[in-house]
């Protein structure tokens, strides 16, 4: 029998439940495009309500959801501030600049977080030989952040700084459950502060497909719009409308055991004297790697060998995502998993010098 596998990689690879399933055969569908889809509907004014805004409407990415936010704030010419690990920037191929001739300023942040002092000063004066800067966007929960919550009251001052320069301000909230989970802090004050949010039903919530982009009714209405020439308009989108409803009404309180789960991962890793763990606040783990072990790629194979899959997203650095289709036994095996390689790779390392010596 083969051994079992503990996947790792992402939030993204879980499954739909037997009863996800459930309510996506049972959907009520239309045609999205020409009239409404009942089921997509109802899944946008749910998520609507949920973020405390006008309207929401569905997309079947986060990084569509993303460009279309850039889209509708910025013109050709215009720039976004934006730190300099967050998705937009580095994992949706530059898309503000192929798709709408937006340029980001970045600026590097402590785990993923920003401060306003860091801002303050950047707003470029117009004139005809610079762009116009428009935008600031944050990443809640931070991806590369370790999964890192952003302080509700940074990002508060920063939301406050944004809009007294007369900038837009957009959340990519693709985990920001994650961050409401961790925090306490409902999905409506977080939203409050931005202009337009973006939330991911298809990573922590566990649906196949999906994100949606919530904001004032008039900026819905032009996303629409831009959303159809993006090519994500879809007809009898209800169906997978459905799976995100129900992840909302079923796995939102959930999230929390994703979390209990990841501590039970960073502790196991803390204790290996060759890994070095970032701090962990949601259901993302990140680790980096001693040199001597011979680099993340090298771990990671390791981990892949002993049924453990993870991504080495660094030369350096391993990353691990806890998510619903893992258990708290099956990451506590990975943990001894981890722990185990670190020590035979380490003891590799040692064989070799003492080989090496004796020549």
């Amino acid at each position: 029998m083969a051994p079992s596998i503990i996947d790792l990689r992402s939030d993204t690879v879980t499954k739909p439940t037997p009863g996800m399933r459930a309510a996506m055969a049972a959907a009520e569908v239309g045609d999205d495009v020409i009239d409404v889809d009942p089921s997509c509907e109802r899944l946008e004014q749910m998520t609507a309500k949920l973020l405390g805004k006008e309207a929401a409407i569905f997309m079947p990415s986060g990084s569509m959801s993303n460009q279309i936010a850039v889209r509708i704030h910025c013109k050709p010419g215009d720039e976004f501030l934006c730190e300099s690990g967050c998705h937009i920037y580095n994992y949706e191929q530059g898309a503000f600049a192929q798709l709408s001739g937006v340029v980001a300023r970045t600026f590097d942040g402590e785990q993923g977080v920003l401060t306003v002092d860091q801002l303050k000063g950047t707003v470029r004066p117009w004139n005809d030989h610079l762009v116009r800067t428009r935008m600031v966007c944050l990443e809640n929960t931070h991806n590369r952040g370790a999964g890192r919550v952003q302080p509700f009251d940074v990002v508060k001052e920063i939301s406050d700084w944004g809009r007294s320069e007369g900038l837009r301000v957009h959340l990519d909230g693709a985990r920001l459950m994650n961050a409401v989970a961790a925090s306490g802090i409902a999905a409506d004050r977080w939203c409050d502060l931005f202009d337009t949010v973006s939330i991911c039903f298809s990573k922590g919530l566990g649906a196949p497909i999906g994100s949606a982009l919530a904001g004032p009714k008039e900026m819905i209405v032009e996303a629409r719009r831009h959303r159809k020439l993006f090519g994500g308009a879809m007809r009898q989108v209800g169906v997978i409308a459905s799976a995100a409803a129900y992840a909302l009404e079923h796995h939102v309180a959930r999230l929390v055991d994703d979390h209990a789960n990841a501590q039970i991962l960073a502790t196991a890793v803390s204790r290996s004297e060759h890994l070095t763990l970032l701090p962990v606040d949601t259901n993302i783990i990140i680790f980096k790697v001693s040199a001597r072990l011979g680099g993340a790629a090298i771990f990671a194979a390791e981990l892949k060998s002993r049924g453990v899959l993870c991504f080495a997203t660094s030369p350096t650095q391993i990353r691990l995502v806890t998510h619903l289709d893992v258990t708290a036994e099956e990451c506590q095996t990975a943990g001894e998993i981890i722990v185990e390689v670190a020590q035979d790779l380490a003891a590799g390392v040692r064989r070799a010098q003492v080989v090496e010596a004796a020549y």
